[in-house]
């Protein structure tokens, strides 16, 4: 855009000693015109690696031969990708069934202008008393009721119920144990 500006700009002079005044202003003033001018405030997460952003792991994630695992790491990175995308779009009671026993945090969400959620890779799963954990770096970023950008980064810990006798399926489905976001 500054190419394009000082090409105009040089273009204008140079048409100034062929053309009269009244033409290169109307020429400048085009020019001008073209270049859009814009307060709006855009909502984007921090670079992976630097402050506030995922982890900058460059190894690739490969991706599932076949369907995956409902009882994997990646089946709990998946929530955790489902429950973003239902805050994005705002339908927060069906954002709320990701959530296990903890009081859903998506009370606190629901006067922003905008919500979106980066999903890193999960981590390993750990096991304790019939259940599996999961944590998984997340960065929550928008556009607050005031507008203005934000952005948070943490972890989710994400639990299912081991297939032990007496689970229920509900208890067995990864959902959301703890969203840890400082500040």
């Amino acid at each position: 855009m500054k190419r394009f500006f000082i090409a105009a700009c040089l273009a204008t002079l140079a048409a100034s000693g062929c053309t009269n005044t009244e033409q290169t202003s109307v020429s400048s003033n085009t020019a001008t015109d073209a270049a859009p001018t814009t307060n709006a405030v855009e909502a984007a997460p921090p670079e992976p690696g630097t402050s506030g952003g995922l982890p900058d792991d460059r190894a690739p994630i490969s991706e599932p031969k076949g369907a995956i695992d409902p009882k994997s790491a990646e089946a709990a990175g998946q929530a955790m990708q489902s429950y973003g995308a239902l805050i994005e779009q705002k339908r927060f009671a069906e954002a709320e069934q990701f959530w296990g026993a903890a009081k859903p945090f998506s009370d606190g969400l629901r006067a922003n202008r905008e919500n979106h959620l980066q999903v890193g890779k999960p981590g390993g799963m750990e096991g304790a008393a019939g259940s599996s954990y999961v944590t998984v770096p997340i960065v929550l970023y928008g556009i607050d009721s005031a507008g203005k950008s934000f952005s948070r980064s943490g972890e989710a810990v994400l639990r299912r119920v081991n297939d032990v006798p007496g689970s229920t399926e509900a208890q067995r489905r990864w959902h959301i144990e703890q969203l840890k976001l400082p500040g």
